[in-house]
């Protein structure tokens, strides 16, 4: 056991760089202002500036992550504020001083958070598995309130099968397993591209150009696309 405010040295890795950083038994990080921040994280760094951040990052990560994955949140918040802290180096010139410093770097330490869990649970589906009609892979659930009326049900059941149809009969085999994946399945944009090796603004492109088959197939039937087709995010 440390006394009260004794400093604790350790060493911290962000990129190609590695600062030797004091972390003190208080945990109370130093309060400064925006320009405060930015002058201390600009290069060379302060140490004790990183050491404030980090901790006020990780801070924040365990609230947040301890509602997803209790069990997991000590580590991962470690994880994620590492990798925040090298985006928020990196990045730092772009702060334009619109809200608290905490703030906008606390948002891109949950946005990593974020996108690293939602990769984490696609990591064991493979692309085929995911488009295949009996797939088990993870569905998002509708609030009770939410679900249609049964007969809406039935005539969206109905307008299911035919659009599964179409999808294999008017789209290429990347357009379908793109769209299967992402329309039905819920899978980030960002997984399936890493999964297809591509980018993310040419499988938006792809999905594009397949939600456009689809629409002109489902119009020749008389259909209504727009309540099948929502953009894809």
């Amino acid at each position: 056991m440390t006394e009260l405010g004794t400093p604790v040295p350790y060493l911290a890795h962000f990129g190609q760089v590695t600062f030797r950083l004091t972390v003190h038994s208080d945990n109370r990080p130093t309060v400064r202002s925006n320009e405060a921040w930015v002058t201390a994280l600009s290069p060379p760094h302060d140490p004790g500036a990183l050491d404030d951040l980090r901790s006020e990052l990780v801070r924040g990560l365990r609230i947040m992550l301890a509602s997803r994955v209790p069990e997991q949140a000590g580590p991962l918040a470690e994880d994620f504020a590492q990798d925040a802290m090298m985006q928020i180096l990196a990045s730092i010139g772009s702060f334009r001083g619109e809200s608290r410093f905490t703030t906008w770097a606390h948002k891109i330490a949950v946005r990593i958070a974020i996108t690293e869990l939602r990769r984490k649970r696609w990591k064991d589906f493979s692309l085929e598995s995911l488009s295949a009609p009996d797939s088990h892979a993870p569905r998002p659930i509708s609030k009770e309130s939410e679900l249609p009326s049964p007969e809406t049900q039935a005539v969206q059941a109905n307008t299911a099968e035919i659009v599964q149809q179409l999808i294999v009969e008017t789209l290429t085999e990347k357009q379908r397993l793109a769209l299967q994946a992402v329309m039905f399945q819920g899978v980030p944009l960002e997984e399936v591209a890493r999964r297809m090796g591509t980018s993310r603004n040419t499988l938006y492109k792809l999905l594009h150009d397949a939600r456009l088959s689809l629409k002109h197939a489902l119009e020749a039937r008389n259909l209504r696309p727009e309540d099948l087709l929502s953009d894809v995010e």
